[in-house]
């Protein structure tokens, strides 16, 4: 396999940013050399050049594409991280049930490999139980996208997941899944996944009293930043609240929001 060129790997991270929005800068050189060659490999492919000219050009199938962003895409994540938010969110669906209740729905926008999104799950089961809630995920990456509907992960994953939960909304794996856990059946039946690109027309979703938009507008430029959040906060209600990473700032985009405490906003 060869190595890949400086020109080709210009090339590809172009293609990477006019697709899915994001930046590659140069210190994602390797890793994308790397992604690429398993993926040349894969398609019969033993010339990188040739493999990144195809997908330049437009003459690999349009599937192939949707892999390379798939692969492209960074997906580290794990249950319950950022405590700071759960706690937040653990405070207001005791308020919504003093208040009446009624239906509570949380988005989780970049939502990986699911486990932002079961989280909420969890956190929304014990304190809204069978009641009127729906948590959806939606992310770029149509593979992390399956992967989450399947809601299998290694128990490392889990480490912040408090015992109590572990107990009532996982199941321990055994055999050849020693070391996993699988999210119960009853709570994936209550988390809806779709793909969906956070710099194109999302899919059909509803508004949302709760958005989790977190480690995700790193990736991107100000002027995408700006329009992410502006595409974002279109879903959710009038007082519902917006969840962003701590390292992520919103305070020079001149966006219609308001800081409640750190990473943690409502409409302006």
């Amino acid at each position: 396999m060869t190595a890949l060129s400086r020109k080709a790997f210009e090339a590809v991270t172009q293609l990477f940013h006019e697709a899915s929005g994001i930046r590659l800068g140069d210190n994602k050189e390797a890793l994308v050399a790397g992604r690429l060659q398993r993926l040349a490999q894969e398609a019969g492919v033993d010339d990188l050049e040739v493999y990144v000219e195809r997908l330049v050009r437009g003459h690999a199938p349009a599937a192939e594409m949707t892999r390379v962003i798939d692969r492209l895409t960074t997906n580290e994540t794990y249950f319950f991280r950022e405590p700071q938010h759960f706690n937040d969110l653990a405070e207001r669906l005791q308020a919504h049930q003093a208040a009446g209740g009624g239906e509570f729905s949380v988005w989780s926008a970049a939502s990986s490999s699911g486990e932002e999104a079961y989280s909420v799950a969890m956190l929304m089961a014990d304190q809204l139980g069978d009641g009127p809630w729906q948590v959806w995920g939606t992310d770029l990456s149509t593979a992390m996208v399956d992967s989450a509907r399947r809601g299998v992960y290694s128990m490392e994953r889990a480490r912040l997941v408090p015992p109590d939960y572990l107990r009532r909304f996982c199941l321990k794996g055994q055999g050849d899944h020693r070391g996993d856990l699988l999210v119960s059946k009853a709570l994936r039946q209550r988390v809806h996944f779709l793909p969906g690109n956070l710099m194109a027309d999302l899919p059909q979703l509803p508004t949302f009293d709760v958005i989790f938009l977190r480690n995700v507008l790193i990736y991107f430029d100000n002027e995408a930043k700006s329009r992410i959040v502006r595409r974002v906060l279109q879903q959710l209600k009038p007082d519902g609240v917006l969840y962003t990473g701590h390292a992520e700032s919103l305070s020079t985009l001149n966006l219609p929001v308001r800081a409640l405490a750190t990473a943690i906003h409502v409409r302006a």
